[in-house]
């Protein structure tokens, strides 16, 4: 990874050179990110050693995006489940309150 005076970052992809600019305060996460995708190409590679390319870097992205989604998923039912939590909560305290 190469930096330019400018914020671009210069980053290697599939043997590809990438200039980068992440929104500032944002650098950490688009390193992050390049980071992931990185990690996610490896491991596709591993799994499927025959890939190379382009195929290998839409099945790493395709199996990104179902792991965000199935995040997004579990976020959904935890979110669900705490919001139920909560209004069980809100109505024993009105059921207390209207007791007193």
């Amino acid at each position: 990874m190469r930096h330019h005076s400018d914020g671009v970052r210069v980053v290697s992809i599939l043997g590809e050179d990438y200039s980068l600019k992440a929104p500032a305060g944002q650098e950490q996460v688009l390193m992050d990110a390049v980071q992931m995708l990185q990690a996610a190409l490896a491991d596709t590679k591993k799994k499927f050693p025959t890939l190379i390319g382009e195929r290998l870097l839409v099945l790493a992205a395709m199996n990104l995006c179902s792991q965000q989604l199935e995040m997004q998923k579990r976020h959904e039912q935890e979110l669900e489940r705490y919001q139920e939590q909560v209004s069980a909560t809100v109505d024993v305290i009105a059921k207390t309150i209207q007791q007193n």
